[in-house]
């Protein structure tokens, strides 16, 4: 069953798991190394890489005692396919929307 756009969303909105995505970009890596540069216990990590193998992003196998996760870029396809939809509109120049915003809004309070 292929995962569901929101599942692979999900999993992309959160930055230890885009840095995991990112690491796993060089190469296969234990998930004690993937840990490594972490500040979280390797049972927090385990949870991230769940989500990432539920969102179909990474595979994890078994070598020996070690369990090993790999990159699965295809689960993209439909992400990037979904998004290129988007790429028919004008870019924003966020500059502009800025100065935009700041006319159109009223003022926010200092304390928020």
């Amino acid at each position: 069953m292929t995962p569901s756009l929101d599942t692979v969303f999900a999993a992309l909105a959160d930055p230890t798991r885009r840095r995991i995505l990112s690491m796993l970009l060089e190469d296969d890596m234990a998930v004690t190394d993937v840990a490594h540069p972490f500040e979280m216990s390797l049972a927090a990590i385990s949870k991230h890489l769940s989500l990432l193998a539920t969102a179909g992003l990474i595979s994890q196998e078994k070598r020996g005692r070690v369990k090993w996760c790999k990159l699965e870029p295809d689960a993209l396809r439909a992400a990037s396919v979904w998004m290129q939809g988007f790429g028919q509109f004008e870019p924003v120049h966020l500059d502009d929307f800025e100065r935009f915003l700041a006319q159109e809004l009223p003022e926010a309070p200092e304390d928020l």
